[in-house]
């Protein structure tokens, strides 16, 4: 269990983040003069070095959305100038790429950040740039909505798996509906019926938390409180659940960190977003009550689950049911330990969990209940000055990676595995550094008391 550090500050962690900036800069500039993107977008690092990983291209967006970051808490030119550059070039497949379910990824990284500088007067206004941005985010929005389930509750934007995987991750590409709605676009289908993105957000968030995430209610025997299941299984001929799944957790049954983390971020930020949307607009499905009631409940439970599943400096395991952990003894009363030779921890989880620990406390905080929001505040607080030190932040100059000890697919057998070590260490992912980096934004930006950071501030 997470010990909380309640006396934590975020200016407290002033000093670690100028160390971190000034270690971003370098790592992005690495990648760019040594990378070989003619091999496809780089994915994780193997010994140090940044390759690729066939699976989808779902990473891209990362790679420059990282530079766009950079330049925000640095005003280096020279990241803004590569950002646009790459994102003209590069990025106009993912706009249209009908295979994925990870539009809110590359898009709103790219695209949605270069918008969002424009309207925040950090990059100087140019209207049809402006218009290039909003026209890749109506339209990846559009063609995310198209990957589309219809179930008995609702539907569901379907995984690169097929019509009947629902990943707890494509939370995140929700973004990619909800922009392209506020930019007052529709996704028009057959004999140009047109199809509402805020319907299809919302019923896609509730049947995430309706089937991703467990609420202790006796739905099975692992049914307990906060716990998620990467991947959930419909028939698509009835419509109906049929069983938890996973892809790159252990089991069905057992919590995929990175899965979790992915759920406390994605529903913590679109709590944020519910409030920017009109009580109007949301009359048809359901009102905003309603639809606060379920998106709040989830969020609260996959944190919890975090908090309480995570050793006491705030680093989880890669999966919290592993199979091997009960060998490090009384892991969740102790440190995280990325060198041990049983089960290797996810500091990508880490810092995507820290960033819907702090959405979810500011907004509990706001609404009064200041007692739980300080909570989760103070958590992800604890989760960050533990990832900004060692053994975490990488120092080594030859090492293209940011933050170190990140996993992607165990399972598989993907992750590099250092000589001498039984278990995978030491390694960066290309979304475990942009993620670190956007919860270092979110907190630079309190600290230098800016604009907050949401991603939907790309719409005016």
């Amino acid at each position: 269990m997470i010990k909380i550090n309640r006396s934590l500050k975020p200016f407290d962690l002033s000093n670690k983040l100028e160390n971190f900036w000034q270690l971003s800069g370098q790592k992005i500039k690495l990648i760019e003069s040594k990378y070989n993107e003619s091999k496809g977008s780089p994915v994780f690092t193997v010994n140090g070095t940044y390759t690729t990983r066939g699976w989808t291209e779902w990473t891209q967006g990362f790679q420059y959305g990282s530079a766009i970051l950079q330049y925000d808490v640095t005003s280096e030119k020279e990241m803004l100038y590569e950002a646009r550059k790459k994102t003209l070039e590069k990025m106009a497949p993912h706009v249209s790429n009908i295979g994925v379910h990870d539009h809110g990824f590359n898009n709103i990284s790219t695209y949605g950040n270069l918008l969002r500088l424009m309207n925040e007067g950090k990059i100087a206004h140019n209207e049809w740039e402006k218009n290039f941005y909003e026209l890749a985010l109506k339209i990846s929005g559009a063609v995310q909505a198209s990957r589309w389930t219809p179930i008995k509750t609702g539907g569901f934007i379907n995984s690169f798996n097929g019509a009947h995987s629902l990943f707890v991750d494509t939370i995140r590409s929700c973004r990619a509906l909800t922009v392209s709605h506020l930019l007052g676009h529709f996704f028009q289908s057959e004999g140009d019926v047109k199809i509402n993105l805020l319907e299809r957000a919302l019923q896609h968030i509730k049947a995430t938390a309706s089937y991703s995430v467990f609420y202790g209610e006796g739905r099975d025997s692992y049914d307990v409180w906060g716990r998620t299941a990467h991947e959930i299984i419909f028939n698509v001929q009835d419509g109906n659940f049929r069983c938890p799944n996973s892809q790159q957790g252990y089991s069905g049954f057992t919590t995929w960190t990175r899965g979790l983390a992915w759920a406390m971020c994605g529903f913590s930020e679109q709590l944020e977003w519910l409030n920017f949307i009109s009580e109007k607009e949301l009359i048809d499905f359901g009102g905003k009550e309603a639809n606060e009631s379920f998106m709040l409940k989830a969020a609260k439970a996959t944190c919890d689950f975090y908090i309480e599943n995570t050793p006491i400096d705030g680093i989880p395991y890669w999966d919290a049911g592993a199979p091997n952990l009960y060998k490090l003894g009384d892991y969740l009363n102790k440190p995280a330990n990325p060198f041990n030779n049983f089960e290797p921890v996810d500091s990508s989880a880490a810092a995507i969990g820290a960033q819907g620990l702090f959405r979810l406390g500011k907004y509990l905080m706001e609404k009064g209940d200041s007692e739980a929001g300080s909570k989760y505040w103070q958590a992800g607080l604890t989760v960050m000055n533990t990832l900004l030190d060692h053994p975490y932040l990488s120092t080594d100059p030859n090492h293209q990676g940011l933050l170190l000890h990140s996993i992607y697919h165990h399972p598989n057998g993907w992750d590099f595995i250092p000589k001498g070590s039984k278990i995978p260490y030491g390694e960066s992912s290309m979304w475990g550094d942009y993620h670190i980096r956007e919860v270092c934004l979110y907190l630079q930006r309190i600290i230098n008391h800016e604009n907050y950071y949401t991603y939907f501030n790309c719409v005016k």
